[in-house]
């Protein structure tokens, strides 16, 4: 097998594949990426036997044949060459030699029958969606998700599909993030699969155009996400994802409106004396003013005070700053509506114009 393809043209392909490929693996063969190429064009294949991702590419020529090489070395030997080189890839017994201009690299392949595909059975949902509005969802809901929580369905994103509309909802028990847009699926079209969180993350790295759709396939497994050169193919977490409706809280007592800028602003210095390991922070709503202290071990105190829209009576609730911060940031528009009951239950952040996106934070003692 030999192939010719320009430094420029590989790369982007190359680095989206060798993201899903972990750095320690049981299968040997799983550090490599499966080269595949019909004569007219290259399909690159990396996974990890969870996640899967296929990148095609046309070369500037290219025998048919297959090999598998290591894909970090690959990647890296690529990224290091000068911008506009041409890369000369020839399958050389057991080795593979890469050439560029005065370079030459010679890298030890494995059996390409060894290199496992994903089973996936039969997709029974198919619907597209644009790429901005996909990476929308992912972008305001992934921070939520819980890392190695022994509850393993919260360790991944819950898609739902019902009544024309996609909702994204995470959580990892102390907050939650729900985002949802609307779509042109069949009427009646319903499901829930949670994704996991490398699925979640690489399919973020590949939605970056503008006006470009992207296709997502379910079925009771696995799903699919493929973007013109690009396809990912992820199991699913078998799992019942919380009653996440049920923490939503139907109506507010109390509502305070507050220029986000600001907000975002004052929690980041205030965080700066919040407790390490808790991160805690007090929030007392007053007519027109929002008060934020934090404190710490070593006596050390910050209080910032931000003008506000709220004639509701004084309220006192301690949360984790760094979970309020994550959702102002994500939030888009000038201002942020915080809704709470009381000390003791949970509050909302959302934008006032939309009710698209909504974090749900719960309290915490200080």
């Amino acid at each position: 097998m030999n192939l010719t393809i320009a430094r420029d043209e590989l790369l982007k392909p190359l680095g989206y594949v060798t993201g899903v490929v972990e750095r320690r693996q049981t299968l040997p063969v799983l550090s490599n990426v499966l080269i595949r190429s019909d004569g007219e064009n290259l399909k690159l294949t990396g996974t990890d036997l969870e996640v899967e991702i296929i990148a095609a590419v046309k070369p500037q020529s290219a025998d048919e044949g297959t090999m598998t090489v290591p894909a970090r070395k690959l990647y890296d030997i690529c990224r290091a060459l000068p911008a506009g080189a041409e890369i000369k890839l020839e399958l050389s017994g057991e080795k593979a030699v890469l050439r560029s201009g005065k370079s030459r690299f010679t890298l030890l392949t494995l059996p390409e029958a060894d290199f496992p595909s994903v089973e996936v059975g039969t997709w029974d949902i198919t619907f597209t969606i644009s790429q901005e509005q996909l990476k929308r969802l992912l972008d305001h809901t992934q921070f939520c998700m819980a890392h190695q929580d022994v509850r393993y369905y919260l360790n991944g994103l819950l898609l739902e599909l019902s009544k024309n509309r996609l909702r994204a909802v995470a959580t990892d028990g102390h907050r939650m993030g729900l985002s949802e847009v609307e779509l042109s699926v069949d009427e009646g079209t319903e499901r829930q699969v949670i994704v996991p969180r490398k699925g979640v993350h690489e399919i973020g790295r590949f939605l970056a155009a503008a006006g470009k759709t992207a296709e997502i396939r379910l079925s009771p497994n696995h799903i699919r996400v493929s973007v013109e050169n690009v396809a990912l193919t992820s199991k699913l977490i078998d799992g019942r994802f919380p009653d996440y409706v049920q923490v939503i809280s139907s109506t507010y007592q109390q509502k305070m409106r507050i220029e986000r800028t600001a907000l975002a602003e004052a929690l980041a210095r205030v965080a700066i004396l919040a407790n390490e390991k808790y991160r805690g922070a007090r929030f007392t709503l007053r007519p027109d003013l929002l008060v934020v202290t934090a404190h710490n071990p070593e006596q050390e105190e910050a209080q910032e005070e931000i003008s506000a829209n709220y004639s509701g009576k004084e309220v006192e609730i301690g949360f984790n700053v760094n979970y309020v911060i994550d959702a102002v940031n994500s939030l888009e528009g000038e201002e942020i509506e915080l809704g709470v009951n009381d000390p003791n239950s949970s509050c909302v952040l959302q934008s006032p114009d939309s009710s698209d996106t909504r974090y749900i934070v719960m309290p915490m003692r200080l």
